[in-house]
């Protein structure tokens, strides 16, 4: 088959990324990934639409990331997918005993039949034996003009009680010295849920811009989201990670206290402690693959500024011997963590049993491999799943645990961290 390639100019662009989407919703797996403006070093795109199936791998339990090496190296080439936190079974000896309520299964990968890269107000569509009519169709694509979400109940897992008696626990086993930190999250669930993917995207989006967001569908499955968080980046044999530990809320209307809570993050003991405890874990994660003395900290306790929220953001950077494949990468570092803890193998213990329901596909990762075997993907947070065979939908929010901790201020987080989607269900926008 021929590869060939089109262009569009785009003077619309929101109505553009609307129509864009909604023509991709035909395709029963796509996956969108949308930078929002935010300087993230990557190549020569704005935001990225993969399309169709040539060519896909569900990853088993049975050695994953073989399979994931083996799958590429049959054919380089743009794959796009997700790692579920599931994974961690693989890579532990750990076992989740609890089912997640929307299952993606604990990894999923695919070769896309159509690409499109936009950068600036031009999209390059590229693809084997293009339909001519390819740009007419996305053109004339109608989106549907129908609400994002209809009524939902959606219901805590734990009331609030129950979430600061788990806190403390937590706290315990820290005060023990089981652990130093540990990712702990509440999820919120609704059955008989009615959503418009589609438009509830694009509202959240909106509510929401952040520089890792995506828009994942895999068959009935969706995951939306508005991730602010890099995993992990491979740029030829430079890798780059950069979690992220210490929020704080925002007052945009009031430019005295935003200023203050944002100083009041830099200065927060407890927010750099935790913060610092990530970044070695990561320096460690990374240090099992990267050349010898090349891992550093490239940038500690950078604060960041999103529409909701100030995030503290460290950076740490390390190079890839010639000999490793880009799948060793990921294996090491994954799950990552600041989204479990520290040690990882207890923390994953923990998590498993004071979470009560398994994290699925959050708390994993988004992301895709060029054909050069460059990568780029995102932690799974500030995100909505939507089981539209089941008509399921959940969100979850989390914060990291210390011995500094306030059970009351770790809820106050969690609530602050899902407020984007919160305003999307409330407001029905």
């Amino acid at each position: 088959m021929n590869t060939s390639a089109q262009t569009i100019s785009i003077t619309h662009p929101g109505e553009f990324k609307h129509k864009l989407l909604s023509w991709a919703n035909r395709f029963g797996i796509f996956c969108f990934l949308d930078h929002n403006g935010y300087p993230t070093d990557s190549p020569t795109f704005d935001y990225l639409l993969a399309a169709g199936t040539k060519r896909q791998l569900e990853l088993t339990p049975q050695n994953p990331f073989q399979q994931l090496k083996d799958f590429f190296d049959e054919r380089p080439c743009w794959l796009f997918g997700h790692l579920g936190y599931d994974l961690k079974n693989s890579l532990e000896d750990v076992n989740t005993s609890r089912p997640a309520f929307i299952d993606f299964g604990i990894g999923h990968f695919f070769e896309p039949e159509i690409l499109i890269r936009v950068t600036g107000n031009q999209a390059l569509i590229e693809g084997h034996n293009l339909n001519p009519n390819i740009i007419d169709e996305i053109l004339h694509e109608n989106p549907e003009q129908k609400q994002a979400t209809g009524i939902l109940s959606l219901q805590p897992l734990f009331s609030k009680q129950e979430y600061l008696t788990k806190i403390e626990k937590i706290k315990a086993h820290i005060q023990r010295g089981d652990c130093y930190e540990l990712n702990f999250c509440q999820q919120f669930i609704a059955k008989n849920a009615y959503i418009n993917p589609i438009q509830t995207f694009i509202n959240l989006n909106a509510v929401s811009p952040n520089p890792y967001a995506s828009f994942y569908k895999l068959n009935n499955r969706y995951c939306l989201t508005a991730s602010p968080e890099r995993f992990l980046k491979k740029t030829g044999q430079t890798l780059i990670s950069q979690p992220i530990k210490g929020t704080a809320k925002r007052d945009p209307n009031n430019s005295f206290l935003d200023h203050q809570y944002k100083t009041n993050l830099l200065n927060s003991q407890k927010e750099r402690s935790e913060n610092v405890m990530i970044v070695d874990l990561v320096r460690n994660d990374l240090s099992r693959i990267c050349k010898s003395g090349t891992v550093t900290v490239q940038e500690l306790f950078g604060i960041y500024t999103f529409p909701q929220v100030f995030q503290m953001i460290s950076s740490i950077r390390g190079e890839l011997p010639p000999t490793a494949h880009w799948t060793d990468a990921l294996k090491v570092c994954f799950p990552m963590g600041s989204m479990t803890g520290a040690p990882k193998k207890r923390v994953m213990e923990l998590i498993d049993q004071y979470e009560e329901m398994g994290r699925g596909l959050f708390s994993g990762s988004i992301g895709y491999i060029t054909p050069q075997a460059d990568f780029d993907f995102n932690v799974v947070i500030r995100s909505i799943f939507y089981d539209q065979a089941n008509h399921y939908l959940s969100y979850a929010a989390g914060g990291g645990i210390t011995f500094y901790s306030i059970a009351q201020n770790e809820y106050e987080e969690c609530l602050l961290k899902a407020a984007a989607i919160q305003q999307v269900f409330n407001n029905n926008l």
